[in-house]
């Protein structure tokens, strides 16, 4: 696996477990908790955005590598 393919599946994971704690917060209203769903579930998005970035990079390394041969 990657590391891009790495740090996308991490970002789900971490997306997932924010859901949970928004929806467990938000079901028992504790504020607190719900906002830190949320605040994960941003930090899952942006390591998957990274993870995007990092496997475009990987992808223009190997087309360098193919042109330079």
């Amino acid at each position: 696996m990657g590391s891009g393919t790495g740090d996308k599946a991490r970002g789900k994971l971490d997306e997932a477990k924010g859901k949970v704690k928004e929806t467990v917060g938000r079901t028992t209203k504790d504020r607190s908790l719900e906002a830190e769903g949320q605040t994960e579930q941003a930090k899952g998005k942006g390591k998957q955005a990274w993870g995007d970035v990092k496997k475009a990079g990987e992808r223009v390394k190997d087309a360098a590598k193919n042109i330079s041969r």
